[in-house]
């Protein structure tokens, strides 16, 4: 008998994504524009959020039929999916990392568009986590806006690690301006984005000490940063694991 169809949704901040998925197999992923897939999607119905997945066209009526449907994310309390179940988030990308790997023992640091989790995972099963959502400073929306104070791509800023310039500020509004400052003493564009790379590695660090690990798994968009990544490793003395959908990780979690 094939395994039961699932669908999972994470419903981020800053993107929606969507997994598709048969026992561990995945079908498909996709994900929108946050705002724009409310926007086109979203209509309220008796003060809740409905989201016209039918229409969004990522999924066929006869999936959307068959399949299980589970949802997390920033937005997972305000929507009204008839039979859905709704999981927290840290449960959502434990399972996702889980998936992905085939881990049982890591520390798991997820990244995402306005907060940072650190969570121990021990016999595949969570048995702490801490999480920073009080500040974008150690978070994507942190690095977009440091890339358009240095008019420069998310993709160039994460080329660039070497000889990094200090950047101490420990708020996101404060680390823009001492930004604009060292930029106006002439350092090199390079050193600058390097120097907002290794502003990311501080602010995890002491999370990351609070769960001491052989293995780091790194998961939601800012894991695509190479840059910060490789200044990670550095520093924290774990094996990194990077799964192959570090974006989707919370989705593919809750189709798992």
């Amino acid at each position: 008998m094939p395994d039961k169809l699932k669908i999972g949704i994470d419903l981020g901040s800053r993107k929606a994504k969507f997994a598709l998925m048969r026992g561990v197999q995945i079908v498909r992923l996709a994900d929108l524009d946050t705002i724009s897939f409310y926007k086109k999607y979203g209509s309220m119905v008796n003060d809740e959020l409905s989201l016209d997945l039918l229409g969004s066209g990522i999924f066929t009526a006869e999936e959307l039929a068959e399949a299980e449907i589970t949802v997390t994310g920033y937005g997972r309390n305000s929507i009204n999916l008839h039979g859905a179940r709704v999981i927290s988030e840290i449960k959502a990308h434990v399972a996702g990392a889980r998936t992905q790997t085939g881990l049982a023992n890591f520390t798991l640091l997820d990244m995402g568009g306005q907060d940072t989790k650190v969570a121990q995972v021990v016999g595949g099963r969570l048995t702490d986590f801490v999480m920073n959502d009080k500040c974008a400073a150690s978070s994507g929306r942190y690095l977009e806006n440091m890339a358009a104070v240095l008019e420069v791509s998310l993709e160039e800023l994460s080329s660039h690690s070497a000889d990094p310039v200090a950047l101490d500020a420990t708020c996101g509004i404060f680390g823009e301006s001492e930004l604009i400052g060292q930029i106006l003493r002439g350092y090199a564009p390079e050193r600058l984005c390097a120097g907002v790379n290794l502003t990311l590695v501080k602010r995890v660090m002491p999370m990351l000490k609070r769960f001491p690990s052989d293995t780091l798994v790194i998961t939601g968009g800012v894991a695509l940063n190479r840059a910060m990544v490789s200044l990670l490793m550095e520093q924290c003395g774990m094996n990194v694991v990077i799964p192959e959908h570090p974006q989707h990780n919370g989705a593919i979690g809750c189709a798992s």
